[in-house]
């Protein structure tokens, strides 16, 4: 009988421990939510400046000659090509869009042009064919309102399109107007026109990359199409005048600078893990 006690006991012994082992076993840390993974909207004024090259193109120009009370085109005219200085302030609303308000300066240019017509009174001295050749320099200023639109960020460099309207004071120096073929004035005759300044309707066409240089500088480099409406560009004088040109084509290659405030973003505090959950 002892054995038999003996036995039942070590196997209710065995049957408690295998019991406790099912009961005791650690659970299963709880899940943690993930963390809101957020997109953080570029935004913030920034300033800029720019330097650049401007290809001028001259649409033509028109005088009054004489009594003619209809105006007559210069047989020909050019115009140099001239630097550009600008700078502006403006505003990224988002990463996809931008807006800036820009002043530019042209520098002088260069004019060429010629004229053919008639020289004598026709009473005195009968009307013969004559030619003159005319010189004068122009320079601008431009004020423009500009809307940029962002094409995504590759690696380093954001490409963008964009547009401006605004006006442009092109300001004309006198123009010289020497005729050397005058049978009844030996030699060259020069008479000098007063020069003309106005302000004119402008726009313009923009397109080009932004290269992130540090969080708060960007390159950019870019091409500009800007077109200038006609207007005065010289007085009467001898028997000559008014004349007006009939506006401006400009394609112009820039590289500029853009610093943006606030473009860093502030570093994320350390936040220590959190420590997991055990049961027992």
């Amino acid at each position: 009988m002892n054995k038999c006690l003996a036995s039942a006991f070590a196997l209710l012994l065995t049957v408690s421990a295998a019991n406790s082992a099912d009961m005791y076993q650690p659970q299963p840390e709880p899940l943690q939510d993930a963390p809101e993974v957020t997109v953080q909207e570029a935004s913030g004024w920034y300033l800029r400046g720019d330097v650049g090259y401007s290809f001028n193109h001259m649409r033509g120009a028109k005088y009054f000659q004489g009594s003619n009370a209809n105006e007559t085109g210069f047989d020909r005219t050019s115009i140099k090509d001239s630097a550009i200085l600008g700078g502006g302030i403006g505003y990224q609303v988002n990463n996809y869009l931008r807006t800036d308000l820009t002043f530019d300066y042209l520098t002088k240019s260069d004019f060429k042009g010629s004229t053919s017509g008639v020289c004598g009174d026709g009473i005195g001295d009968p009307f013969v064919a004559c030619s003159s050749s005319d010189k004068a320099s122009m320079r601008a200023y431009s004020l423009m309102a500009n809307v940029y639109v962002d094409l995504g960020t590759y690696s380093y460099f954001t490409p963008y399109v964009g547009a401006g309207i605004g006006g442009s004071y092109v300001k004309w120096n006198n123009l010289r107007n020497t005729i050397c073929d005058n049978p009844y004035s030996p030699g060259c005759g020069t008479t000098e026109h007063n020069g003309k300044g106005n302000w004119r309707f402008s726009y313009a066409l923009m397109a080009g990359t932004s290269i992130d240089v540090t969080c708060n500088l960007k390159a950019d480099i870019g091409y500009r199409y800007r077109h200038i409406s006609g207007g005065d560009m010289f007085g009467y004088a001898d028997n000559g005048g008014p004349g007006r040109d009939k506006g401006f084509d400009t394609h112009e290659a820039r590289v500029g600078a853009r610093y943006v405030f606030g473009g860093c973003d502030a570093p994320v505090a350390y936040e220590p893990p959190a420590e997991p959950i055990v049961y027992k």
